[in-house]
């Protein structure tokens, strides 16, 4: 199961798995959304209408399930690929396309006969207002992987994100980049996330985030400017808003930052968004670096957790986000104390230890 926000892509990427598979043997796209005649139109910009293998991907604009079962027994397709589920129905419930009892019922009858005789199949999925499988929760839970296609259509990255997997770990992602040829893999993100950065800016720090096993570097920007209402704003995009407003308040009352009359703004830069709590430490020195005014050492990567205490607490995978932080030329790495004594020694990078956000304070400021 594939979803995402409307625009974003999953149409693009599901035709073009379908002709990647084409190679191999006839694969079935059904299309209960768009006309053949659209299908063939994005087909030829993303270069798959032409070759051997697009006469093998055969489209089939159709919302009864009951035909597109039939033409499964016909064409016995190596693959197949809905878009989207909520356009199917069955003629056995009387209710309209998409609602709960139809789209239950559908995908429950495509998963058996796609298990009963091996078929690959890939659905489409609608999502509400809150980035969420539109439908009863149990699709995710008769399907074998769930897929969140994620990103700002104002950025031409893309994020395919598994967030359940009965055949390999979860929270894996593969990066895209949206182009008019259709989705290309980005083979290096942290590159490509970084390219842009202003280099002794303040408020701009790098952070070694982990999305699955795959460490990422990202630029953190933080903006601290004077409020002129009597309720100072705290706006972010891309991290949790109130794991920014906790991390003010441990720098109000742990460093002495009278940041109660200022405007807070945290941005993720390239449309990244961060979920797990290594990002701390990079938050803190990117909104302390712009109210002092005072630029980051732009060669230095910072990981670690924060707790109210004020301490810095370690991190999972310290070893690969130094190892990735290497590959792009920075030359130190502040981590958590207690992850810095299980690193083996690395040529080429400077390991800091801290173990509280006094320690972390000296070494940047």
């Amino acid at each position: 199961m594939i979803g995402g926000d409307p625009g974003i892509g999953k149409s693009t990427l599901v035709l073009q798995a379908m002709a990647a598979l084409a190679a191999r043997g006839p694969v079935l796209y059904v299309s209960g959304e768009e006309s053949p005649q659209q299908i063939k139109m994005r087909a030829a910009r993303l270069g798959a209408a032409d070759g051997a293998a697009a006469d093998n991907v055969l489209v089939l604009a159709e919302t009864a399930l009951d035909q597109v079962l039939d033409q499964i027994e016909k064409v016995k397709p190596l693959a197949l690929g809905v878009d989207s589920i909520q356009t199917m129905f069955t003629e056995e419930l009387g209710s309209a396309p998409g609602t709960i009892g139809q789209v239950r019922e559908c995908a429950a009858r495509l998963v058996l006969a796609a298990k009963r005789i091996g078929l690959p199949t890939f659905l489409i999925g609608h999502v509400t207002k809150e980035g969420a499988l539109a439908g009863p929760r149990v699709l995710e839970h008769i399907v074998d992987t769930v897929l969140y296609f994620e990103g700002d259509r104002g950025h031409a990255f893309r994020i395919l994100r598994a967030v359940k997997n009965r055949f390999g770990s979860t929270n894996e992602i593969g990066v895209f980049e949206m182009k008019e040829s259709g989705l290309q893999p980005v083979t290096n993100p942290s590159a490509l996330f970084l390219a842009e950065r202003p280099e002794d800016v303040p408020g701009s720090v790098v952070i070694a985030t982990l999305e699955g096993t795959r460490p990422i570097l990202v630029e953190l920007q933080a903006l601290v400017s004077a409020s002129t209402f009597g309720t100072p704003r705290r706006t972010t995009l891309g991290i949790d808003p109130n794991r920014v407003a906790l991390l003010i308040a441990i720098l109000e009352k742990k460093m002495g930052l009278h940041l109660l009359g200022q405007d807070v703004f945290v941005n993720v830069a390239g449309g990244v968004r961060l979920d797990e709590p290594a990002a701390d430490l990079g938050v803190i020195a990117a909104v302390a670096s712009s109210f002092l005014d005072k630029p980051i050492e732009a060669r230095t990567v910072l990981v670690g957790e924060v707790g109210l205490a004020g301490e810095v607490r370690a991190v999972g995978q310290v070893e690969l986000r130094v190892r990735e932080a290497m590959k792009l030329g920075f030359t130190r790495c502040i981590v958590p104390e207690s992850s810095r004594a299980q690193l083996p020694r690395l040529n080429g990078v400077q390991i800091v230890g801290a173990s509280t956000l006094a320690q972390v304070w000296e070494l940047l400021f």
